[in-house]
């Protein structure tokens, strides 16, 4: 078996797999974070801290919105008009719980920006530790969330054309026509 240099994500045929891979993803940014601060109280904004430091920036500027938009806006939606009975409850507990967890998390994120453009740009070196692990451990308990309610929900729910329909209100949420 051939084994690739990259995880290759999904197919948005597949948008709870996608889903979950942005999970993977994120993990992986939040730990590129916890690890820019430790580097940054050591060896300052060197080469490798810049670089860290926009990668991360990239990442929750540009594809964590598109991925809490793909909850908000289509998936959270799409599960009430479907769950009934205890899944509805279960949906009415939790929805307004993630989406006060993607505001804190936004406003977590405001707070880490312009920290993380100044390591970017070498114009300082201070990371707030504790801001950075208050908001990798928020993501953490968000993302298990989803992961152990929502995501399977919706794999259980969710007909071959509402999976379809989910798949393509993500594809054109990120401009991907093919």
């Amino acid at each position: 078996m051939t084994k690739t240099l990259h995880d290759a994500a999904p197919s948005f045929d597949e948008p709870i797999a996608v889903l979950k891979h942005c999970h993977d993803r994120i993990r992986k940014q939040l730990a590129t974070l916890q690890n820019v601060a430790q580097h940054v109280s050591t060896a300052g904004a060197d080469a490798e801290a810049q670089q860290a430091a926009s990668a991360v920036l990239k990442y929750f500027t540009q594809a964590a919105p598109n991925h809490h938009a793909d909850e908000e806006e289509d998936l959270l939606p799409m599960l009430g008009a479907t769950a009934s009975g205890d899944d509805a409850r279960l949906l009415d507990e939790l929805t307004p719980r993630i989406l006060a967890e993607h505001e804190h998390m936004h406003a977590a994120w405001l707070s880490l920006v312009p920290q993380l453009q100044h390591i970017a740009s070498d114009t300082a070196a201070e990371l707030s530790t504790p801001a950075v692990q208050a908001f990798c451990d928020a993501y953490t308990a968000h993302m298990e969330l989803e992961e152990a309610h929502i995501a399977p929900m919706a794999k259980r729910l969710f007909s071959a054309a509402q999976m379809a329909m989910l798949g393509n209100a993500m594809r054109q949420r990120r401009g991907i026509t093919d």
